[in-house]
């Protein structure tokens, strides 16, 4: 097993989890809970997969990503209750989804070839889309957009960091390294410190 599936891998396990804390905060049933848990792990990915073309999908050609979410919604389906703030578990849980994701759409571009725009792209669209299902399909104020919060800033800024870094020289993986390094560091300071960007502000017209 490579490097870029084992980030697969670890991103599919622990977008799992996060789905399945959704989940549980919108008190579905163990089906409800697999489902959630599928589509968050695979939802990213699965568009990365058709925008670059890959056949198959990269959880069609091994099922075993499906099996590894739906035991990961089995797991939380019996041991939320367990958790003391299951919101506080999901967004850092998300945050470590989030940098693993990145790196993996990250890579999966690099490994075809992709210009460094595309790779960029698809590292954000890994990253951010399948918790955007997540929270839409839950009713849920989606991570991606809230308000005051780094996100898809910490997706753009660790793919690009990886392009730069693969353009100096680094080797594929290490320059995933950095690249999960920067996003997670980012959303972290984010939910620490409050890290955020300008946001627009409505003014009254002229006269």
């Amino acid at each position: 097993m490579n490097g870029l599936a084992l980030l697969d891998y670890a991103s599919v396990l622990v977008f799992a989890l996060t789905g399945a804390l959704v989940a549980s905060r919108a008190q579905l049933d163990l089906v409800g809970f697999a489902f959630v848990a599928c589509l968050t792990a695979v939802g990213g990915g699965t568009v990365r997969d058709v925008l670059l073309d890959r056949h198959p999908v990269f959880w069609v050609g091994q099922p075993d990503y499906i099996l590894i979410a739906a035991g990961a919604a089995v797991l939380v389906f019996f041991t939320a209750h367990l958790m003391e703030s299951r919101y506080n578990w999901l967004v850092w849980l998300d945050s470590f989804a989030l940098s693993i994701a990145v790196a993996a759409g990250t890579g999966a571009a690099i490994s075809l070839g992709q210009s460094g725009v595309i790779v960029v792209l698809m590292g954000i669209t890994t990253g951010c889309l399948g918790g955007l299902m997540r929270d839409v399909v839950c009713n849920e104020v989606p991570l991606v957009l809230k308000q005051g919060q780094l996100y898809v800033s910490c997706a753009l800024a660790g793919a690009l960091a990886a392009v730069i870094a693969t353009k100096l020289g680094l080797e594929t993986l290490p320059a995933l390294g950095v690249c999960a390094l920067i996003c997670w560091a980012l959303r972290a300071g984010s939910l620490l410190f409050g890290w955020q960007l300008p946001v627009y502000k409505s003014r009254p017209p002229r006269q």
